[in-house]
């Protein structure tokens, strides 16, 4: 079974255990919602160096802050720490580096009378790329980039204040590579983030 497949059968089984409807909360201006979440990195791995790069998929540990200005409009912003990735060139590994992809969104969110509340949101990825070893030192990246992020995802009631999140986010993420100091075309991440936690109404 295929890790959104998963995420979609939690979401179904928790909004029919939940009491949704007793425990419906509106959303108002000034609510903070603070998650953790388990997500599953799976990177596009589209290159146009002809070296047939790619880095490995992995679950990563994420939390997310989001302030509402109104009862369906909020900001989120999305960290984690800094994660190590092993990059190989047509399946041979090539070396390691490390990314940090803070995460700003801007967020609808729908209210349905059964408490469950899907939201939509767009923004902004910035990557850091630290820690860059390839082919030791022969091959380089460019450290920053700078992309769109979109994202859908829905939170279900559990008890008062206390939502089950699962969350889907597409970013796009690209670096050029370089070799002896040439560029030698780029390497686009674009990962789909699928993402399964908890949040915390404050």
């Amino acid at each position: 079974m295929k890790l959104h497949h998963i995420a979609a059968a939690v979401a179904v089984t928790a909004g029919l255990f939940a009491s949704s409807a007793a425990l419906a909360q509106d959303f108002k201006e000034g609510t903070v919602l603070v998650r953790a979440r388990a997500v599953h990195l799976d990177s596009a791995n589209k290159d146009s160096t002809g070296l047939g790069l790619s880095i490995d998929n992995k679950w990563l540990p994420e939390v997310d802050f989001s302030y509402f200005f109104s009862p369906n409009i909020a900001a989120e912003l999305i960290l984690t720490v800094p994660q190590k990735q092993h990059v190989y060139s047509n399946g041979a590994e090539i070396g390691t580096l490390k990314h940090l992809p803070p995460t700003l969104t801007l967020q609808y969110h729908f209210h349905t009378d059964s408490g469950i509340k899907p939201y939509v949101g767009a923004g902004l990825n910035y990557t850091r790329f630290s820690s860059v070893n390839l082919l030791g030192g022969a091959a380089d990246i460019d450290r920053n980039s700078w992309g769109p992020a979109l994202q859908v995802g829905v939170d279900i009631p559990l008890a008062k204040n206390l939502y089950l999140n699962v969350d889907v986010k597409k970013a796009y993420i690209k670096t050029d590579v370089s070799a002896g100091g040439t560029k030698v075309g780029s390497f686009k991440v674009d990962p789909l983030l699928v993402g399964v936690g908890l949040g915390w109404r404050f």
